[in-house]
């Protein structure tokens, strides 16, 4: 008779596995219990996440300051001084003045606001030029659709006549003028305009070019495109984009009115910024004839 082989068992050279899997789960589970007791820093914690976000996905969206201690009561808080400490302080808002109010305008800017509203009436009549005064300048805006055609920043043939009835009023006079181009929300890509930048922008030069042909004084002018981002009306209606797509002349007060205004007021001795746009300007404040 045949003997019966013997198979010879194999070693099992993975029996390790089984206790390391089981301590690498008690070490996890110690260190999830550990941190589940300790206190998190939540300044620390915020700053690490917005330092992540920052990387991976742009600047924060948040621009709160960041507690990284204990917060210290200040003497003057709410608390001593029986103010709400989450109540607001109400802020002094800036003056404004509405058309023809006394007070409103130096003399010769209230001289330059009149002469352009009588130049200008047909223009503000049909709702295509509106007239602002507002502290110590003037904003005249023109809506794009009777100077440039659409996604363009050439001049419209029919828009010359216009251009030389500005020019006219504002080369002989010495204050100093800002153009400021402005676009309604509508995305445009091109190779010559890649965004609203480029075309607020251009627009607004094309502007300054045709009135430094026509006399003005080029050291007086200066250029900003606004883009898309400073509207005055809903972009979600067409008369709302309508009004958006405007370029902006902004006159300031002379620079011997506005040092004669500082001596007498006390103030620094610098003409003030131009408004960034329109929506700065009170409701009250446009002329309507």
């Amino acid at each position: 008779m045949a003997r019966k082989q013997h198979h010879e068992e194999h070693a099992n050279h993975e029996a390790w596995a089984i206790p390391y899997g089981d301590l690498v789960t008690l070490l996890l589970a110690f260190f999830v219990v550990m941190y589940a007791v300790s206190s998190v820093n939540e300044g620390k914690y915020r700053v690490l996440s917005e330092s992540l976000q920052s990387a991976f996905k742009g600047p924060p969206r948040s621009l709160s300051p960041v507690q990284l201690g204990e917060q210290i009561r200040s003497l003057n808080s709410g608390s001593n001084s029986g103010m709400d400490p989450q109540q607001s302080v109400p802020q002094t808002a800036s003056p404004t003045f509405k058309t023809g109010q006394a007070g409103g305008l130096s003399a010769e800017l209230q001289e330059v606001s009149d002469e352009l509203e009588a130049a200008m009436r047909d223009l503000i009549d049909a709702d295509t030029v509106i007239l602002n005064r507002t502290g110590r300048w003037i904003e005249v805006e023109i809506k794009n659709d009777i100077l440039f055609p659409t996604g363009s920043s050439a001049i419209d043939s029919d828009a010359t006549e216009i251009i030389q009835r500005f020019a006219e009023i504002l080369a002989p006079l010495p204050n100093p003028l800002r153009v400021e181009g402005h676009t309604d929300n509508r995305p445009i890509s091109t190779k010559v305009f890649p965004s609203n930048w480029e075309l607020s922008a251009a627009r607004a030069a094309t502007l300054v070019r045709s009135f430094e042909a026509a006399g003005v004084d080029p050291a007086r002018m200066s250029v900003a495109g606004m883009g898309e981002h400073q509207p005055v009306a809903d972009n979600e209606t067409a008369a709302g984009r309508l009004r958006n797509r405007r370029v902006a002349l902004v006159i300031l007060e002379a620079p011997a009115l506005a040092d004669t205004a500082v001596q007498a007021g006390g103030l620094p001795a610098q003409v003030p910024d131009a408004p960034a746009a329109a929506a700065a300007t009170p409701e009250g404040a446009e002329v309507s004839l």
